[in-house]
């Protein structure tokens, strides 16, 4: 049977903006403090910083060359199936529905209650519960019509500019404080592995322009110009703003004030009132991330459970006859988020997140030496610049997170491993039901 080709429609400027986009989120306002703490000073803060831009670019651009020669939907997931199997994809796939997406959503939400307390004057204590309505609202939106979560992206995705940018040009010229050179006074144990993972949180996202590489005009130029492009504009974004910080609060400050240094900040440089408005500009910014989260993380249990290789399948699988959207998918990634929420904090969950992804990063990294021996070179498709040593940056970057996180996390280390080994039993369970039905047919 032909298969219909996808549009090609995706120029330069959308790609750019869809990896923009989607990395930009909660990490850069959240994050400084978590990286200075865990650097030391700010001179090795903003060298993490660097580091997770190299590590993300590298990624970024061997992923695009596994994208372009595996044009299927799913992602990550559909990659690991492709290139080792039914037993890894879902492993994979089991992965991103137990532990990385709800522990995304859960991470989100978490600070953007804490900073939506902090700006409106509620207390700590109803931090959670608000980031938990969030959740609970954004949730409703998008099981009553993937339109209606479309339409929030679509407005929330230019508002989170407009806060860095002011950020960045009035923090620059206004600030007075040293930038370089200045101590956490943190008691926290120095690790930059750990200041990695944090900026990794804040570069999140980048896998995502992939997914969109069979509707490009041109993806061998067009892919590969939009992911250096996007991703180098977003580490002169990270950069400027820690850098701006920087310059308006002494880094000890920075540490001791947490996911409310930017607001801070911003209210220095603009007035209790100015302050407020760019506040409310971070808190758009993080609600449109939550949003993007939100709408696509139940497709994975979704897809899954269409093949049949979920548990609950027929359940899962299930359109609402009248929102046709995936509402018990849905339900299940914001109970499982929710229910993270209520347990640990937003930095511990960004690091689990970002640990238990990695895992599988690491094999989709692999996957390039791999596709390139077993399949026939073609010229038109887009290949990695500077094979191998840009895959080969990617694998240590990554080998390096998960190294850092076993070493000085190892409780979320083992916690995340063994919540990703659960499933096999259940995908035993589940090939030999598929075993047993294909075998009755064909009898």
């Amino acid at each position: 049977m032909e298969q219909t080709e996808l549009r090609k429609s995706i120029g330069f400027i959308v790609a750019t903006s869809l990896v923009i986009g989607t990395v930009i989120g909660s990490g850069i306002f959240m994050k400084p403090g978590v990286v200075i703490a865990a650097a030391g000073d700010s001179t090795m803060a903003l060298w993490a910083w660097v580091i997770g831009g190299i590590i993300t670019l590298a990624s970024g651009l061997t992923i695009a060359e596994v994208s372009v020669k595996i044009p299927k939907t799913g992602g990550l997931y559909a990659y690991v199936e492709e290139v080792y199997g039914k037993f890894w994809g879902f492993l994979c796939g089991w992965m991103q529905t137990i532990i990385y997406g709800p522990a995304v959503i859960g991470a989100l939400g978490l600070y953007f209650g804490s900073l939506f307390a902090g700006v409106f004057g509620f207390s700590k204590q109803t931090e959670t519960w608000i980031g938990i309505l969030a959740v609970l609202f954004l949730a409703l939106i998008n099981i009553l019509g993937t339109q209606y979560g479309g339409a929030v992206q679509s407005l929330l995705t230019l508002a989170k500019l407009l806060p860095i940018f002011l950020i960045i040009v009035f923090g620059m010229v206004q600030g007075d404080v040293p930038v370089f050179g200045m101590e956490s006074e943190s008691s926290q144990a120095i690790s930059m592995g750990a200041a990695v993972l944090a900026t990794l949180w804040a570069y999140d996202g980048w896998m995502n322009v992939g997914f969109v590489a069979g509707e490009m005009k041109n993806p061998a130029k067009t892919l590969p110009k939009a992911i250096i492009t996007g991703i180098v504009i977003v580490m002169l974004c990270y950069l400027g703003v820690n850098i701006a910080i920087l310059h308006v609060l002494p880094a000890s400050k920075i540490v001791e004030l947490g996911p409310n240094a930017a607001k801070e900040a911003a209210t220095l440089l603009f007035g209790d009132v100015g302050g407020k408005i760019i506040a409310i500009g971070i808190l758009i910014s993080i609600f449109g991330c939550l949003n993007g989260k939100i709408l696509t993380f139940p497709r994975m249990p979704f897809a899954m459970a269409e093949n049949g290789l979920f548990p609950g399948a027929r359940f899962l699988s299930r359109v609402h006859p009248t929102f046709h959207t995936p509402v018990q998918a849905t339900v299940l990634q914001v109970a499982i988020a929710v229910a993270m929420m209520l347990m640990t904090s937003p930095d511990r969950l960004t690091d689990i997140a970002i640990f238990s992804v990695f895992t599988f990063y690491s094999l989709a990294f692999y996957a390039v030496f791999l596709l390139r021996k077993n399949q026939k070179s073609d010229h038109s498709l887009y290949k990695v610049p500077l094979y191998p040593v840009t895959p080969i940056v990617a694998i240590i970057g990554a080998i390096y997170i998960i190294g850092s996180t076993v070493i000085h996390q190892p409780l979320d280390a083992f916690l995340s491993v063994l919540i990703t080994l659960s499933g096999i039993p259940i995908y035993w369970n589940l090939a030999a039901k598929q075993k047993n039905k294909t075998a009755k047919k064909a009898s």
